[in-house]
């Protein structure tokens, strides 16, 4: 069982990050019409610089044992993923829209666990799931016209790939592995893959555009800090529902800054999946008694 001062730290730090995590989508997407690969190598770039030098500065052991190594190159790629589908989607649909697509993560989260760490998927969870994946598909709205559904399956395989990411940074907290570590080797790996496409495809920014996407990749580093240690801090079942408040941050800064509003599908869609979150979350603490 986690004590109640873990706890309430583990919710304010989840919390936190689903603000660094909205503010920076409203930070790419304020940054204009740039490649999401450029997007993401300099928002991971910062992420790479912070948790280089809070890794330095901390002097803790980085924990790598045997068996540690495999969940974090998944994190890695996981995560790479996530934030590329993610990024894609950010610029092409409204934000509350891509983040609640983000959003299915502790979904897919629950199938990384059976298909890996062979934890079981009971006939309630796999309800829940169901539903969540129906909610997201009114979000997403799939047609026949694949450049226009494009951006939403992107946002959706984002949130695939974040889920399977945060399943390592729960498996890896078992290890003791050094958190700023993992943050490190995550914004190494993804920078290193967008740097050929960087290459390729670099498009000259203005200092307004630099500016914000460095300001992205301080609130990305900050919101990767913060979910780290809420994973470390409580389990999953304890915390996650709080995530989904990215959402109504998202929705509240794309109103204000954008003037985006979702349509009705959108917003049932996002009911139905924020319900079945919630629905999770106390399944898993009442089965946790």
């Amino acid at each position: 069982m986690t004590d109640n001062t873990s706890r309430i730290r583990g919710i304010l730090l989840i919390t936190g990050a689903a603000f660094f995590f909205a503010t920076m989508s409203a930070f790419v997407h304020l940054s204009g019409e740039l490649p999401f690969f450029q997007k993401c190598f300099f928002r991971n770039l910062v992420a790479l610089l912070v948790a280089g030098f809070a890794l330095v500065r901390s002097k803790k052991p980085l924990n790598i044992v045997k068996g540690s190594v495999l969940f974090l190159c998944i994190r890695c790629v996981a995560g790479t993923i996530g934030i590329f589908g993610n990024f894609y989607a950010i610029d092409r649909i409204p934000l509350s829209d891509a983040a609640m697509l983000n959003k299915m993560a502790p979904f897919f989260a629950v199938i990384f666990s059976y298909l890996v760490l062979k934890e079981k998927i009971r006939p309630l969870q796999a309800i829940f799931l169901i539903l969540a994946f129906f909610g997201a598909m009114l979000v997403v709205k799939p047609s026949f016209n694949f450049t226009e559904s494009l951006p939403a399956f992107a946002g959706f395989f984002g949130g695939v790939g974040a889920g399977c990411a945060y399943g390592c940074v729960r498996k890896l907290s078992t290890f003791k592995m050094n958190g700023k570590f993992i943050v490190f080797c995550f914004s190494a790996f993804s920078c290193l893959v967008a740097l050929p496409w960087l290459i390729l495809y670099f498009e000259p920014m203005t200092f307004s555009q630099l500016f914000l996407l460095l300001m992205a990749g301080l609130c990305g580093a900050g919101g990767q800090f913060c979910v780290t240690a809420a994973y470390f801090a409580a389990p999953a079942k304890e915390i996650s529902v709080f995530d989904y408040s990215q959402v109504i941050f998202a929705a509240l800064e794309g109103f204000f800054l954008f003037g985006q509003v979702p349509d009705g599908l959108s917003f049932f869609g996002c009911v139905i999946i924020i319900s079945m979150g919630i629905a999770m979350f106390f399944y898993e603490k009442k089965k946790a008694l």
